[in-house]
């Protein structure tokens, strides 16, 4: 009996220590959806600079050099932070790897690869498709990151948040253009 009281003594000190177990700084799907959206981003690079060497309105010009400068600069803080937790930049390219996160929203590369090659005539509409489904995948990506089982960062929290507000505001200028 005196060996239960010793004990039940020691868990009810323990527990009134002040102690709690820290919370981590990150998790599983915060270093998934930072691994996704790099290449997802830097793929949205890829498309907007078309932007730069073809016949388009100045003002969609603008926007297009907008979103290379923002995606750019969130790719640096996410390689910065993944290389602060020790954890790899890259992902395991096995799309069924990435189904309990949305999967991958890349653009598929025959559509920019088409892009690339569409004549004059045509770009402005197929760039408007290409760039506004691109930007939208990503809404897509960071609403895994903030879902009820997505991240613990707050930074990474925080970088989706962004992304959904700035991709969706994106997207609905895109969509405002005429080729």
């Amino acid at each position: 009996m005196r060996f239960l009281l010793v004990a039940v003594a020691l868990l009810l000190a323990g527990c009134g220590s002040g102690a709690t177990a820290a919370a981590p700084a990150y998790n599983a799907a915060d270093v998934m959806f930072l691994q996704m959206l790099i290449p997802q981003n830097q793929q949205g690079i890829e498309i907007a600079g078309l932007a730069q060497t073809r016949q388009l309105p100045a003002d969609l010009k603008v926007l297009a050099a907008a979103i290379e400068s923002t995606q750019q600069t969130e790719i640096n803080d996410m390689k910065s932070w993944l290389g602060s937790w020790k954890q790899p930049e890259t992902m395991d390219m096995n799309p069924a790897a990435h189904a309990g996160h949305g999967g991958m929203q890349m653009t598929a590369p025959d559509l920019v690869g088409t892009l690339k090659t569409a004549p004059d005539t045509e770009f402005g509409r197929k760039f408007l498709d290409v760039l506004t489904g691109q930007q939208q995948g990503a809404v897509e990506l960071a609403q895994t990151e903030n879902g009820t089982s997505g991240g613990v960062n707050a930074q990474a929290r925080d970088l989706a948040r962004r992304v959904i507000e700035s991709r969706s505001a994106e997207v609905k200028q895109l969509l405002n253009f005429k080729p």
